[in-house]
C-alpha cells in the first residue's frame, strides 16, 4: 500500500497539542494489536531488520518467563503463528506484529525496569543503550521526566490489573519516511515532500502470571502535506503545532522544522 494514498490511521493532533502527560485511556483486548494498520507497509521490513541487525534491535531476557507468557497472547490477538523459527520467544512474538515489544519488570516496590525488548522503529533512541534502566533512566531525557513523570508511570504500572489495557498516542514531524531512526533525521536540505507525520501508538498491559508490564509501540509514518490539504485537519494541526509548550517544542526539536512546516501549511491551503 502506498503511504501517499492511504488514509492515516491516527491523527492525534486532532485532540490538541503534544504534551508529556501520559494521557492513557482503556481499550478492549480485541483492539490491543488488531487491526495492525502497519503490517502491509512495515512488517516484512521489520522481520528483515530483526535478522540483519539483531544486536541493535533486540536485547535483554528475550526468552525469560515474561516473554514466554507474552508469545501466546500475541498469537491469540493476531490469530497468527510465527512463519519461521526465531531465536527467542520475544522475537517470535515481535515477528507477528508491526508493533515493537518491550517488557518491564518490577525489581523492587515501584522499581520498574526495562528487561527485554525488540525495538525496530525507535524514535531517536536505541534498545542496547537503555536495557536495564528504571523509569527514571528511561524518561530522564524528557523534560520533567525524572522524577515527576517516572513516578507517575510507576504508580500506573503498579496499579494496573491483568487484563486491562491502556493506550496513548505521541506524535511529531520528521524530515524522513524512515521508521528505524535511532537518531533524529536532519532537516537540512529537505523539502516539503520530505515531511512526515510520525505517530506512536503505545499500549501497556500487565501479564497475569509474571506480573510484567508489556509496552507496545506502533509507529505510523504518513506524508504531512496530503494530511494538511483537508481544512479541518490543517487547522487542528496548526493549533496543535503552535500551541505546544516551549519545553515540548525544544524536546522534539521542532525549531529545526519550523520554516518547512509553515511552508507546508501555506502550500496545502493555497492548493485548495
Amino acid at each position: 500500500m502506498s503511504l501517499k494514498r492511504r488514509k492515516p490511521p491516527y491523527l492525534p493532533f486532532l485532540d490538541g497539542p503534544a504534551s508529556f502527560v501520559p494521557g492513557l485511556k482503556p481499550i478492549t483486548p480485541a483492539s490491543w494489536l488488531s487491526p495492525d494498520t502497519e503490517a502491509s507497509v512495515w512488517l516484512n521490513d521489520k522481520r528483515l531488520l530483526m535478522k540483519m541487525m539483531r544486536a541493535e534491535v533486540t536485547a535483554g531476557q528475550v526468552d525469560g518467563g515474561a516473554a514466554e507468557e507474552l508469545l501466546p497472547l500475541v498469537m491469540k490477538a493476531t490469530g497468527e503463528t510465527p512463519l519461521q523459527k526465531m531465536p527467542s520467544a520475544l522475537e517470535e512474538a515481535a515477528s507477528l506484529v508491526s508493533d515493537d515489544l518491550c517488557i518491564l519488570e518490577e525489581a523492587g516496590q515501584g522499581d520498574w525496569r526495562l528487561t527485554a525488548g525488540v525495538l525496530c522503529a525507535p524514535t531517536y533512541w536505541t534498545l542496547p543503550e537503555r536495557i536495564g534502566l528504571d523509569l527514571g533512566g528511561l524518561h530522564g531525557p524528557v523534560p520533567g521526566g525524572d522524577p515527576e513523570l517516572a513516578n507517575r508511570i510507576a504508580r500506573i504500572f503498579s496499579g494496573l490489573k491483568p487484563g486491562a489495557i491502556l493506550e496513548r498516542f505521541n506524535w511529531t514531524v520528521q524530515a524522513s519516511d524512515k521508521r528505524y531512526t535511532p537518531h533524529r533525521p536532519s532537516a537540512e536540505g529537505k523539502t516539503l515532500n520530505d515531511l512526515y507525520l510520525r505517530v506512536e501508538r503505545q499500549t501497556i498491559r500487565k501479564l497475569e502470571q509474571t506480573g510484567a508490564v508489556v509496552f507496545t509501540i506502533r509507529i505510523c509514518i504518513d506524508p504531512l502535506v496530503p494530511i494538511l490539504r483537508e481544512p479541518h485537519a490543517r487547522e487542528a494541526f496548526e493549533d496543535a503545532w503552535l500551541g505546544a509548550s516551549t519545553k515540548v517544542r525544544q524536546y522534539k526539536a521542532w525549531n529545526e522544522l519550523e520554516s518547512l512546516v509553515a511552508e507546508a501549511c501555506r502550500h496545502a491551503a493555497y492548493a485548495l
